[in-house]
């Protein structure tokens, strides 16, 4: 297969590459969402076993599943699916009480502040909360580094520039790693939102769920799939690993849970074949936002989850690759 020039591709990446204001606009056009939060009522196959209290999901795209079928939930700009990771996990451990406030775009200032979306707003997430959960996940902090701006950036300047590292060399002109700044100066607010829902749920298991390996874990990468050169391609991997393990670590000096969704999922990142990668790339091939989770990654999230938490989750099968699929990735 003749693989496309890299102007052609990066017009195509551009065209594909969606922020979350921009997804927004794929939401059915309705009428403005009510403020306020929607309750989603699960059945459980034995009530008796079914957790007591409530369980409350927060967080971002990676969170809400942005493009993957189902779309529900209120406001529809959130763009939340009904096969998120948080979903799964409520549909495994029985929940009878499910609230999902995730929403696409949303950072910390969010989650106690409405969030701007089309249709919206999303009211402040935090406000889901009032005191009977017996468990929230939380999934955050890509959105306040800027995840969408870093890959637009990343593949303009890295596809120039195949030999070298251009996008690192953007980030860190003057000597200093903007991106790991941006991961810094985000720590503080990461705190301070785990600090507020113990606040608000003192009773409450909480998880803070880290974000799937998007490159391979090793190697080069795959341009032009991953419109990256080799150099750019483990700067971001070691921008996301440093980004994860800032979550970690505030995890850990609040007290609550760390998810580590990145580890599991090594393998099936956007350079995978279709069937096997959990995360698709910039031009995805199953239904998902460009570089987010599809049904299957949002599964290997609920699987990771549970297995923190205690809950048992089915986790992903590689779904088996037609024969044309293969000859076009591998030709």
């Amino acid at each position: 297969m003749r693989r496309p020039r890299p102007a052609r591709w990066l017009a195509v990446a551009s065209m594909t590459l969606l922020t979350t204001a921009g997804m927004s606009a794929l939401a059915p056009a309705q009428a403005d969402a009510p403020t306020t939060f929607a309750e989603t009522t699960l059945s459980a196959r034995n009530l008796d076993s079914a957790p007591i209290g409530r369980y409350v999901a927060l967080g971002d795209s990676y969170a809400a599943g942005p493009l993957v079928p189902v779309q529900s939930g209120q406001p529809a700009g959130c763009l939340r699916s009904s096969r998120n990771y948080p979903a799964v996990l409520a549909r495994s451990a029985g929940f009878t009480n499910f609230t999902d406030v995730s929403c696409s775009g949303a950072t910390t200032e969010d989650m106690t502040g409405p969030q701007a979306v089309r249709p919206g707003p999303n009211p402040p997430q935090l406000d889901a909360l009032d005191g009977t959960e017996s468990l929230v996940t939380l999934t955050i902090g890509g959105n306040d580094i800027g995840f969408a701006s870093i890959i637009t950036e990343c593949t303009t300047r890295s596809s120039a520039n195949l030999l070298g590292a251009a996008c690192k060399d953007f980030f860190t002109a003057g000597g200093e790693d903007e991106l790991a700044e941006r991961i810094d100066d985000a720590a503080g607010k990461v705190e301070d939102v785990l600090a507020e829902i113990r606040e608000r749920s003192p009773a409450a298991r909480v998880a803070l769920v880290g974000y799937p390996s998007i490159l391979p874990d090793t190697g080069p990468g795959c341009y032009p799939v991953a419109p990256f050169s080799a150099g750019d391609t483990a700067y971001l991997r070691d921008t996301q690993k440093a980004l994860n393990a800032m979550l970690a670590e505030q995890a850990a000096d609040a007290g609550v849970d760390y998810v580590d969704t990145y580890t599991p999922t090594i393998g099936h990142d956007i350079c995978q074949l279709p069937g096997v990668k959990w995360v698709e790339g910039l031009v995805p091939t199953s239904p998902a936002a460009p570089v987010h989770p599809n049904s299957q990654g949002m599964r290997a999230m609920a699987a990771a989850t549970g297995a923190v938490i205690g809950v048992p989750v089915a986790e992903p099968v590689a779904e088996p690759v037609p024969a044309e699929a293969a000859a076009t990735t591998n030709g």
